[in-house]
């Protein structure tokens, strides 16, 4: 995607032409700042919270950046998540696009519904603490790694990517090379993705689990993939593109997490300090990271399933609307002085993991990893810093999930 800043267009929608022509913007991709939200998107918060955009294609339709606004859509059955009515501001795929059967995530009621409740009772309150013990196992080893290999280390190679892909594959109870995976998902969720290149790779981590699938009926585990295939509903093609989806998608936003939040603290000595003097604050302080970062640096796109009156406006039926998360999760109305970074202030609410029926299903794992990751690295290296200058760490900004592509720490 070329990078461009917010900026007034004079070219017309197509309802428009031949009349008048209105202003609409485009999605910047440029950051003044590693942490804050696209240059411009929060000057429209306080006048234009609901303002016209240009999606790919030249589509027109419509950005929302206000959180009230955001939250409102998330819920409203109007506005679809389908992907054969979908064009993103990030989005790659052809506009006759349809979902693999078991890809729910781009569906809409009722077969989100149904594929979505076969995984539920895997993200339960009590199953993720049931796994709290695997996920501090995991972050203990490689904290291990770090402190015999000594810094300074690559924080996302050593500790953030290992411990998410971890849990995932412990999850799924496939043995699965992490160089594999982390190349297919790097491939997927490039801006500037070749779609022939991103749909060969999406194709071999297909392939590598209908195979992982296909044993699991002969020799079934504890794992979730396991259930999947005794609940004796779905396809071994349904089950290898779910788990797909939840490798692609809890793998690679927990690793960024992780990483980009552990940037932010060590930018924010203050709250550094802070958190590494009020230990127990770790939940709260996870929340104000997840509020403040976002990493779902162009949020979610939606399709007005009909003509839909919102903030005074009319969204016409087959229009694009594009909520800013990052965006929403800096509104002032909803979080006083939001762009300061505060571990303190309780965070709860924001849209981070999304909202409504699309709401992020691994949110409470994400949570219990983000948890004992940050503890336990500031607890076992209370003199982690970072071992070059802060403008010098190499900004994942090319992809849909943002976060660092490397961050170097010593102790």
């Amino acid at each position: 995607m070329a990078t461009v800043s917010l900026h007034r267009a004079e070219r017309p929608s197509p309802d428009e032409r031949g009349s008048s022509t209105a202003a609409l913007v485009e999605h910047p991709t440029t950051r003044s700042t590693p942490f804050a939200p696209h240059d411009g998107l929060r000057d429209l918060l306080p006048h234009r919270p609901l303002t016209r955009m240009y999606h790919p294609g030249d589509a027109p339709g419509w950005l929302v950046t206000g959180y009230a606004l955001v939250r409102e859509v998330l819920t409203d059955q109007r506005f679809s998540a389908r992907i054969d009515l979908l064009r993103g501001p990030a989005d790659q795929q052809p506009q006759d696009a349809t979902a693999a059967p078991g890809l729910f995530s781009v569906m809409g009621p009722p077969e989100h519904t149904w594929y979505r409740r076969k995984l539920v009772s895997a993200f339960t309150l009590r199953r993720v603490r049931e796994m709290e013990p695997l996920v501090e196992r995991a972050v203990t080893e490689r904290l291990d790694v770090m402190e015999s290999a000594g810094g300074p280390v690559d924080l996302v190679e050593s500790f953030a990517s290992p411990i998410a892909f971890h849990v995932i594959r412990d999850l799924l109870g496939m043995p699965l090379e992490r160089s594999s995976v982390r190349a297919t998902t790097e491939a997927l969720l490039r801006l500037d993705a070749d779609p022939e290149e991103a749909g060969q790779a999406w194709e071999r981590l297909l392939a590598e689990l209908r195979e992982h699938v296909r044993a699991k009926h002969t020799t079934p585990g504890t794992d979730l993939t396991s259930a999947l295939v005794a609940d004796g509903e779905l396809s071994d093609e349904e089950i290898a593109t779910m788990s797909a989806m939840l490798i692609t998608g809890g793998d690679d936003t927990t690793a960024n997490m992780l990483a980009l939040g552990t940037y932010a603290l060590l930018a924010h000595p203050a709250e550094l300090a802070w958190l590494c003097e009020n230990p127990s604050a770790i939940g709260t302080a996870v929340e104000e990271l997840l509020r403040y970062l976002t990493i779902n640096q162009f949020g979610t796109t939606r399709t007005a399933l009909e003509d839909v009156e919102l903030h005074g406006q009319t969204i016409r039926r087959g229009e694009l609307v594009t909520l800013s998360l990052s965006t929403a999760n800096r509104d002032p109305e909803q979080f006083p002085e939001p762009d300061r970074l505060d571990l303190g202030r309780s965070g709860a609410g924001h849209l981070a993991f999304g909202h409504g029926i699309h709401h992020c299903l691994g949110a409470q794992l994400a949570r219990v990893e983000l948890r004992a990751g940050f503890s336990g690295l500031l607890e076992r290296f209370p003199g982690l810093r970072l071992a070059v200058a802060p403008e010098r760490v190499p900004l994942r900004s090319a992809a849909v999930n943002y976060g660092v592509h490397s961050l170097l720490v010593d102790w």
